[in-house]
């Protein structure tokens, strides 16, 4: 399938982190999502039910960022992941978290974790 759906930086505060500061006073997480759809009913219906409706999405995600924390932003990666995956139309989907202000200690401008999942 040759068809993609992507939405790059979406932006949410989150607390997610291995250090009890970052879960205390949270941080900005940018997300972008790649979606492997077949787009070819979408085109000749001109409906958005025959389709990913990237609106809804969007902020379905925006929630996971906002929703509970969790220790890895591996972990949150796959959480949207498999967000992004119960949506039947999607046959797999790549996930970039950044997380441009993590405690690294010297001067970065991002760190990135991608993963890509298909369905079963």
């Amino acid at each position: 399938m040759s068809d993609r759906i992507g939405l790059h930086g979406l932006r949410a505060t989150g607390h997610h982190g291995v250090y009890a500061e970052e879960r205390a006073s949270g941080q900005p997480f940018v997300v972008d999502v790649l979606l492997d759809v077949d787009t070819q009913a979408a085109a000749a219906s001109d409906d958005v039910t025959d389709t990913v409706h990237y609106g809804e999405l969007a902020q379905d995600v925006v929630a996971v960022i906002e929703g509970e924390p969790v220790n890895l932003i591996e972990t949150l990666a796959s959480r949207i992941a498999d967000l992004c995956l119960k949506r039947p139309l999607v046959a797999s989907v790549e996930v970039t978290v950044h997380k441009p202000e993590a405690p690294v200690g010297v001067s970065f401008s991002d760190v990135t974790v991608s993963i890509v999942r298909s369905r079963a």
